[in-house]
């Protein structure tokens, strides 16, 4: 039972639970924008599939990093992590982007052969973009610029 205590307690006290959490949304979306592609490139649905499963998943990875983001920022920099704010607004677009971009898939999937077809494709992308812009904020934290 010890272990477990000290386990918790590493986790939860010692150690930052955001560096453990990033990377699910970086990668999410990364797999994302690559399924979009194929689906696009092949004109298969199963791709466009993963491809929207992916994006919801990002939506909920972003949410919960971003979150122990700001947790960790408040218990670890005491506010004031370099580029907080920039890191905040970038992942409130990601957040908003892939959850009204899933959102509207899931009323209309046949998205890929509408008029919607290109914001639709466009909007796995810059998912993507915003991912990894944060990424390269996030190691700016840790390696300097």
């Amino acid at each position: 039972m010890e272990i477990l205590y000290r386990l918790f307690h590493a986790l939860t006290e010692l150690h930052p639970l955001h560096p453990m959490l990033v990377h699910f949304p970086i990668g999410l979306s990364g797999a994302a924008a690559l399924f979009i592609i194929l689906a696009v490139w092949k004109r298969n649905l199963i791709f466009e599939q993963a491809a929207y499963f992916n994006l919801v998943l990002v939506s909920i990875a972003t949410l919960v990093a971003g979150s122990a983001g700001i947790y960790d920022n408040n218990i670890n920099y005491d506010g004031d992590a370099p580029n907080a704010l920039a890191k905040i607004i970038l992942a409130s677009a990601l957040l908003g982007i892939s959850t009204i971009t899933s959102l509207f898939r899931w009323q209309n999937p046949n998205v890929l052969n509408s008029k919607y077809f290109v914001l639709y494709v466009g909007a796995y992308l810059t998912c993507f973009l915003l991912a990894l812009v944060l990424a390269f904020l996030g190691g700016v934290i840790l390696y300097g610029f």
